[in-house]
């Protein structure tokens, strides 16, 4: 029997370790988005994705060509950072800064477990008496615009639809709601991905920090035409925009994948 022990220690040491959960491989890749409004291409969009397994960085780069008095042009560059050890990214911080017509803007929010630590607009919003003020007690169980809309899944399906995420950008607190559409096909080769999709409908519902007199507010609040199309990030376990669309009066706004690598 004693000669047993060592061969039962090894069996028990074996099943310990093979009952750990995998380590997840890092993932490291690049998105490329073109975005246009009623058929003409006003942005080019970068968004790089880095993940160690426990932690992950997004630096997003976009330059924006204008369209005439309805878009300025200029550029903007964000950065989202945070935990990715759970079932999807939570941040611990985003910054944001935009440059149009000679003028800079910049906001940097800060969280701790899901909630808002801090936050810094530059130049800062004046409040008045049409906008909707924000509450302390809105800040919490929230996360970044950008964590928010990259998702990690097990597989291509309905389940990645199964969102509700609220959202504070240092500027405006909302909410959103994804609920599954259909199963589709991206065929098209002037894209960075061909293959299946999962479509989601997003509802948009506006908490604080807007304006009450906000045209764009209440378009996006009212609504029902919020799509967007999901696709794989390779073999990686995420799964990103392939395309957003959103009717407005002035036409469609769409962002669609043109290159993917990693």
């Amino acid at each position: 029997m004693a000669s047993l022990r060592p061969l039962r220690s090894l069996a028990a040491l074996a099943f310990a370790a093979l009952s750990l959960p995998a380590a997840a491989a890092p993932v490291s890749g690049t998105a490329n988005y073109i975005v246009s409004l009623g058929g003409i291409n006003i942005a080019e969009m970068a968004v790089n994705l880095n993940d160690d397994g426990r932690r992950y960085t997004m630096d997003v780069s976009a330059n924006v060509a204008g369209l005439g008095s309805i878009v300025a042009s200029g550029t903007a560059s964000a950065q989202s950072a945070g935990s990715s050890a759970g079932a999807s990214l939570v941040s611990q911080k985003f910054d944001l800064t935009t440059r149009a017509n000679g003028e800079d803007f910049s906001i940097r929010v800060a969280y701790a477990g899901k909630n808002v630590e801090s936050f810094v607009v530059t130049p800062p919003i004046l409040d008045n008496v049409d906008r909707v003020p924000i509450e302390r007690s809105q800040l919490s169980g929230v996360n970044d615009f950008l964590a928010s809309f990259v998702l990690k899944g097990k597989a291509l399906d309905k389940s990645l639809c199964a969102q509700k995420s609220r959202i504070f950008t240092g500027v405006e607190r909302f909410d959103i709601a994804m609920a599954f559409a259909k199963e589709d096909v991206a065929t098209s080769q002037r894209t960075g991905y061909q293959g299946p999709v999962i479509l989601c409908n997003v509802r948009y519902t506006p908490v604080s920090g807007h304006f009450t007199t906000s045209q764009v507010t209440k378009y996006l609040a009212d609504s029902d035409r919020i799509l967007v199309w999901y696709a794989p990030m390779k073999e990686t376990g995420y799964y990103i925009p392939y395309r957003v669309l959103l009717t407005t009066t002035m036409g469609d706004l769409s962002m669609v994948l043109t290159g993917l690598k990693g």
